[in-house]
């Protein structure tokens, strides 16, 4: 009976352990989630109040914006020479 019991409250312990290590770990996922949700709406604003570019809008020039002639504009030029 004394082992019983021993094995019981020994198996109970570390199940409650484990429950709470998975408790822990999901509270700690959740809170670097909303860390770095915050880190980043912070980021987006001091960025537009700057007046800096994203990564996206950094790559969006075009061959026109740059001065460059495209094939078309290329081709055309060389007919009317």
């Amino acid at each position: 009976m004394k082992r019983f019991l021993s094995v019981l409250i020994a198996s109970m312990f570390l199940a409650s352990a484990a429950v709470y290590a998975q408790e822990k770990k999901a509270d700690e996922k959740t809170t670097e989630a909303k860390d770095k949700a915050k880190g980043e709406g912070k980021g987006k604003a001091k960025a537009e109040a700057k007046g800096e570019k994203t990564k996206g809008e950094k790559g969006e020039k075009t061959k026109g914006e740059k001065g460059e002639k495209t094939k078309g504009e290329k081709a055309a030029d060389e007919k009317s020479k």
